[in-house]
């Protein structure tokens, strides 16, 4: 009777195994094969928008350069380190350090860009003879500039609060779970500060989107205004809201995650974290590109026609 039991529980659990490998093949091809598409069409969407003088001459091209730009890293680093925690490597502190680092890097640029777009949408349409003194090519690198500066200085500030848990009392640097950013909040402190950082961000995005959003329906009530550009500039900062909202989201998960993982089972926290992934890291990422591309008409037949070339190279180089 032990021996059947012993038997019974070996077959159990070795189903329970294949079971689980078929899992993580199913949902990594279901995420993977998406994820290298949007990819695709972001590569395609950055070298459109370099394709042409008027898109490196105009600061709302330049903005929406570097939106796409960002959200392309983060989507190229966030699938990295889903391939990794799928096929259950191990990192070390530090080199996960890295990646985490890198990710919220560039996860922080996108609602920090949102806002400088929005304030441009704003000037154009309520100021609309100061539109060109003001947002000039220079103003435009520098607001880029403070942007980027803005993001690392949060960076640095998280390493500074990682480099202050004591590493030494671990056995090996070894993690003994998948890498992640939630992985690497380690202790209190980078914790209140990941929570602080993060409603600091998204209030005061929230507050500069809206208050254009306000400006320009204000404006669009003004017999001089333009009805169709400030009807443009509504929808577009509408979208802003919507795409803040959807940062706002990537970047709370973790916090959504962890209060998860002390009541429910590690196997349906795993699932849930690949559903998050999904809808919260890899469609905003792909949305940029696709509203911008189609609601753009000077980027979009571009767009279409470098999707078509490539498609057609792809197409020959396979014959």
């Amino acid at each position: 009777m032990l021996h059947f039991n012993q038997s019974e529980n070996v077959h159990i659990t070795a189903e329970q195994s294949y079971q689980g490998l078929l899992e993580r093949v199913l949902f990594s091809t279901l995420i993977g094969v998406p994820c290298c598409l949007f990819l695709f069409i972001n590569g395609t969407m950055l070298f459109t928008l370099r394709s042409k003088s008027v898109f490196c001459e105009t600061s709302r091209y330049i903005l929406l350069y570097n939106l796409l730009f960002a959200d392309t890293v983060l989507l190229a680093l966030s699938q990295l380190m889903y391939i990794l925690a799928a096929c259950r490597i191990r990192l070390t502190y530090p080199v996960c350090g890295v990646l985490a680092m890198l990710t919220n890097f560039t996860n922080e640029i996108s609602p920090l860009t949102l806002v400088v777009m929005s304030l441009e949408r704003y000037v154009a349409v309520c100021y609309p003879l100061r539109h060109a003194p003001i947002i000039t090519i220079r103003n435009t690198g520098v607001a880029i500039c403070v942007v980027w500066t803005f993001s690392l200085l949060n960076i640095l500030i998280r390493v500074l609060l990682l480099l202050n848990f004591a590493f030494e009392d671990l056995q090996s640097l070894q993690m003994t779970d998948s890498c992640s950013d939630i992985a690497m909040i380690l202790g209190p402190m980078s914790d209140l500060y990941d929570k602080t950082y993060t409603c600091f961000v998204f209030i005061l995005a929230s507050l500069a989107i809206a208050s254009s959003y306000v400006g320009v329906m204000v404006a669009a009530r003004s017999a001089s205004t333009d009805k169709a550009s400030a009807q443009k500039a509504r929808n577009t900062l509408l979208l802003h809201l919507v795409q803040l909202g959807l940062s706002l989201l990537s970047t709370m998960h973790a916090s959504i995650v962890i209060s998860l993982a002390t009541t429910l089972q590690r196997l349906v926290i795993v699932r849930i974290k690949s559903v998050f992934y999904v809808f919260i890291f890899i469609l905003p990422r792909c949305l940029c590109s696709l509203i911008y591309g189609l609601r753009d008409h000077t980027i979009r037949p571009a767009l279409i026609n470098h999707l078509c070339g490539q498609l057609k190279l792809s197409c020959h180089s396979q014959g």
